[in-house]
């Protein structure tokens, strides 16, 4: 990275596995940080609501409760201390202001931001960020799911014109990947690996690299994340194998590619993306 800012998106592994059973605290936070105190604080809340629920009720006619019991009894909540709303985690005030100047890039849609984005709007508004706070927002906004969304879907960086400038390294969209399923698995708690293998295949058929070349760009120290990139060039070696096998049969058939689907009971569509892709995978024809 070139930027003076807290990294656009992760260049190392992700601290920890896809695989982890829960989540690191730090993912369970709200990504501005903000509101992380209000949670702490209704948390104490709670329990301390559920202590005083757990106290024996001082009886007699005239007790404390007795009132209580009785507009329990009338369908009537209770008098008494109400539980701390929740507090709407509040957007960085930089972010509002880029978002009004750029909705194309901090509006409803997140788009990858080019290296060098900080300084160039330092140059465009020298009146209006404070460089430190600008520093802040961005690192806020290029760590929050939405954007790493954007930069695993292998989108191209943008300029401050909304006009795409360059690549995505592939290193990135690698990481990113990690990171967002990571994140969705904390939250959902499903099982987000077959997902993810998928679209391991998919970003590393897109970087057109070698299997070595890719693999030595990528992996980083969380071993983990390794092994999975590994079951997905595994998954990717089977299906290719496949490809290829169903690649030999329709050369042999000598049939049209609808006849050749209809025998095996296929879809002619489905059939035609396979060959295709077996092609594609086949060596260059040695020259005579």
């Amino acid at each position: 990275m070139t930027d003076n800012v807290p990294e656009q998106e992760p260049t190392a592994a992700p601290a920890a596995p896809v695989a982890a059973a829960s989540a690191p605290q730090a993912l369970q936070q709200p990504e501005t940080g903000d509101s992380a105190p209000v949670a702490i604080a209704e948390a104490a809340a709670a329990a301390d609501a559920q202590q005083r629920g757990h106290r024996p009720p001082r009886g007699g006619r005239g007790g404390r409760n007795s009132g209580r019991d009785r507009s329990r009894a009338q369908g009537q909540a209770p008098a008494g201390p109400q539980a701390p709303s929740r507090t709407p985690p509040r957007t960085h005030p930089v972010l509002e202001q880029l978002a009004g100047l750029y909705p194309h890039l901090f509006g409803a849609v997140f788009l990858p931001l080019k290296r060098g984005i900080f300084q160039d709007l330092l140059e465009a508004h020298p009146e209006l960020f404070e460089r430190d706070a600008l520093k802040v927002a961005l690192g806020i906004h290029t760590r929050s799911t939405r954007y790493l969304q954007s930069v695993a879907a292998g989108e191209k960086r943008h300029d401050l014109a909304g006009q795409p400038v360059e690549d995505m390294a592939p290193e990135h969209v690698h990481h990113a990947l990690l990171e967002v399923f990571r994140r969705r698995k904390a939250r959902a708690g499903e099982d987000v690996l077959p997902k993810l293998r998928k679209r391991m295949i998919q970003a590393f058929e897109t970087s057109g690299l070698t299997r070595e070349a890719y693999t030595e760009l990528v992996t980083g120290r969380d071993e983990a994340a390794n092994a999975i990139l590994q079951e997905a060039f595994a998954e990717w070696a089977v299906r290719n194998a496949k490809d290829e096998a169903l690649l030999r049969a329709f050369e042999a058939s000598g049939q049209t590619l609808e006849a050749f689907a209809d025998m095996y009971g296929m879809d002619p569509r489905q059939t035609g993306q396979m060959l295709e892709r077996a092609r594609r995978q086949r060596p260059p024809a040695a020259a005579d």
